[in-house]
């Protein structure tokens, strides 16, 4: 029996999902300060839970520890591997308020760290200790967004079963604000041009070092402005953005050079699973045939 995917709407939801992208990267940003460098930054990514997203496991000297947005009870939650806990509510916080809150908290608890205060992937920043703009938390568009990433990420799990070569897991960037998975073919990529703001051109050149088909979603941004889901090559083959993408109403997006798919039309769908596996198995096909990746990397459905 099919699930019913929740309505999202980015004019409704902005402002909650511009506070919370900033709350999420003072949290990654603290994952980055624990953590040895992997690849394609994927140890500083959170990850989708039944109640939210977390950071997974982080060391600190003598402890471990973890910080978990819980979108059902709306606290944010720290448990460190001494038995040790804190947690507060999400209502009502400015993103200066967050940043104090958590960092106290955090050191309560033993654990002192510092972070650059400056957001990025963001035109114009507010450095966090100063960010009193941004303090909206609306719990219906919460519990939306978290259910739509639930939905999301079984649909990714099935396409990602599909693959046979190096990829990544199904995790949620904070920069942008995204869910991801990326597949690779494993031959070198063209250096990045790097240019985004806030970013060093170093780590989107290593991201991008190898070719690669990366799908995912976003709640919206101004550069497009509804929650949508997106397929997009690199380096783009010849070709690209010809193709004859699955389900109607899925398109090329010139300025973003990606393939598009509003997330209404998966969400109003009679079988939402069997839509966005059309979007994410047509876009992959497109690209790989034009880039020609190995036959051998995709295994499909058994």
């Amino acid at each position: 029996m099919k699930t019913q995917w929740p309505v999202l709407s980015y004019e409704k939801g902005k402002s909650t999902y511009e506070t919370l992208q900033l709350w999420t990267q003072i949290v990654g940003k603290i994952k980055l300060a624990t953590l040895p460098w992997v690849n394609h930054s994927w140890h500083i990514t959170l990850h989708i839970t039944p109640t939210g997203l977390t950071t997974q496991n982080m060391p600190y000297k003598e402890l471990n520890f973890q910080i978990d947005f819980d979108f059902v009870s709306h606290e944010l939650k720290m448990n460190t591997s001494s038995g040790t806990s804190r947690k507060f509510s999400l209502y009502g916080l400015s993103v200066s308020a967050f940043y104090k809150k958590i960092f106290d908290d955090l050191k309560s608890l033993g654990i002192d760290l510092e972070i650059k205060s400056i957001p990025v992937e963001i035109v114009d920043p507010i450095d966090f200790k100063l960010d009193t703009v941004h303090h909206t938390y609306e719990e219906k568009e919460v519990i939306a967004f978290h259910r739509a990433l639930l939905s999301i990420q079984n649909v990714f799990m099935q396409f990602r079963s599909e693959f046979k070569g190096k990829c990544s897991p199904i995790h949620f960037f904070w920069g942008s604000f995204d869910m991801a998975l990326s597949f690779f073919s494993g031959r070198k990529a063209p250096k990045h041009p790097g240019g985004v703001p806030g970013l060093p051109d170093w780590v989107a050149e290593e991201a991008y070092c190898r070719e690669v088909s990366s799908s995912g979603f976003w709640p919206g941004s101004g550069a497009l402005p509804e929650a949508a889901f997106y397929c997009y090559l690199y380096p783009e083959p010849q070709g690209y953005k010809d193709g004859e993408v699955k389900p109607s109403g899925a398109y090329y997006h010139p300025e973003l050079r990606e393939f598009v798919l509003p997330y209404a039309i998966v969400q109003r769908a009679e079988n939402p699973e069997g839509q966005l596996l059309d979007f994410l198995r047509s876009t992959y096909g497109i690209g790989s045939g034009l880039a020609k990746w190995s036959e051998d990397l995709w295994k499909g459905t058994q």
